[in-house]
């Protein structure tokens, strides 16, 4: 099977060649590439995601000062950051106590530059395209109206909203819906992907739970998770999946029901338990399941080894993709190798 067939038999609960894999790399070193190979060899799904940002011509750098690169960010936001860093510094976010919401435009999700994909004209973008395409199952991704709402609004002060001021929390998360989903179907059209779909990535939970109550995100949050699912069905999407970090179990009932249809990353250390999900889930695709802060990280092999047995003896007659949130360079090569070897032999369906 094609790195495509073998996601989409999984998808629909059909058992592939072997487990379908879905890992990322914070870092790959040479070493690693002398070992393993391309990275691009090493999971089956590949995601392509809009240059979403709410603000993007507005972005800019403004100045370098004391070993700090400053900057107006694609969301509007005022950031900071320092050369060889992964992330970024808020300073502050573009809306404001008082701002008037309706005056409030967003830049066009039609705007060519958002499906660049760091590529210099579309042409070129559509050629790395269909190279991955030959290579991967792809999806679309967009962010999620949680974290997404964060960036525009701030996160301490939109969970200030959400406690204090449920509508305007809700109007300013269907408004970045309304935003995210008009990105998500033109990036869907464009890219040609209704046989795959979707995803939404969508960080809104701790180890502990999501950042919300239950009752909040059902009258915040749960009308623009709707939206956004009603719209990339209409557009075709086959698939819409969720990634979140942390525990969101207090709120799966609720984002199946509004139809996702699979989740990512299922961390384990949060109290995500595979095996719990599927019987109160057993339709819903599961993608993940290896602990990549512990397991990963401090072995032994043997439980590595376990820890994949036990996920791949679930995707057997499908519904499941291997993989971890990321690999991060704390994960020694030959944890890692170990992981791959058993997906390699042992999720070997056609032994």
């Amino acid at each position: 099977m094609t790195s495509n067939e073998r996601v989409l038999n999984a998808c629909r609960f059909q058992r592939p060649d072997r487990i379908p894999v879905f890992d990322s790399f914070w870092s790959y070193p040479d070493s690693w590439r002398e070992r393993l190979g391309d990275p691009a060899s090493l999971t089956d799904i590949a995601i392509w995601c809009p240059s979403e940002g709410a603000f993007s011509t507005r972005e800019k750098t403004l100045k370098t000062e004391g070993g700090w690169i400053y900057a107006i960010d694609s969301w509007g936001r005022t950031v900071r950051s320092q050369p060889g860093c992964y992330f970024t510094e808020t300073l502050r976010a573009p809306l404001e106590d008082g701002v008037d919401i309706d005056a409030v435009h967003f830049d066009s999700p039609e705007l060519d530059s958002r499906y660049l994909q760091g590529q210099a004209t579309l042409e070129e973008a559509a050629a790395v395209l269909e190279r991955d395409k030959q290579r991967h199952c792809v999806f679309g991704k967009t962010g999620g109206p949680y974290l997404r709402t964060c960036f525009v609004r701030g996160e301490v002060q939109f969970l200030m909203d959400m406690a204090g001021d449920e509508s305007l929390a809700r109007a300013l998360a269907e408004k970045m819906a309304r935003h995210l989903l008009a990105c998500g179907t033109e990036a869907i059209r464009r890219w040609s992907l209704q046989e795959t779909g979707i995803w939404i990535y969508d960080d809104m939970a701790c180890n502990k739970g999501p950042m919300f109550s239950p009752r909040t995100f059902e009258r915040v949050l749960l009308g623009a998770y709707r939206q956004m699912i009603n719209a990339y069905r209409a557009a075709g999407a086959k698939y819409v999946f969720l990634h979140s970090d942390g525990n969101i179990m207090p709120i799966l009932d609720m984002l199946v029901d509004a139809g996702i249809d699979g989740i990512n990353p299922i961390e384990t250390r949060t109290g995500m338990d595979m095996a719990t999900i599927r019987r109160r889930f057993p339709r819903l695709i599961l993608t993940g399941g290896m602990d990549n802060t512990d397991t990963l990280i401090n072995g032994p092999l043997e439980r590595i080894e376990k820890e994949a047995r036990d996920i791949i003896d679930m995707g057997r007659d499908g519904g499941v993709v291997i993989g971890t949130h990321s690999i991060s360079p704390e994960v020694p090569v030959e944890h890692f190798m170990a992981y791959r070897r058993t997906c390699e032999t042992y999720g070997d369906f056609q032994r």
